[in-house]
């Protein structure tokens, strides 16, 4: 790994949502060191987050959890906002 591409104090986790999956629209993670205007940052465990504003309306009150029990392990997305969401709970609709 290059001096460039190491993660830094300025790194941070993007949540967004896109359209697509079987339910609509699917959720999206990723390691970011750009800041946009009208991002949202909160920070819990001195993980810094980042939601852009379009994705933070239909997020606001979702909690994130990392699982790693005999299900599956990953990032479990529990959205109060969904009305369904997929087998595999990565997609949802509202």
């Amino acid at each position: 790994m290059s001096e460039d591409e190491k993660v830094t104090d300025k790194h941070f986790l993007r949540v967004g949502v896109k359209g697509g999956g079987c339910s609509g629209l699917s959720y999206e993670l990723a390691f970011d060191n750009v800041e946009q205007e009208g991002d949202h940052m909160f920070e819990t465990s001195s993980i810094k987050v980042r939601i852009d504003k379009k994705s933070f309306l239909y997020l606001v009150g979702t909690e994130l959890n990392y699982t790693d029990g005999l299900n599956g392990k990953g990032f479990e997305f529990i959205n109060p906002n969904a009305s369904r969401t997929c087998g595999c709970g990565e997609s949802f609709a509202l």
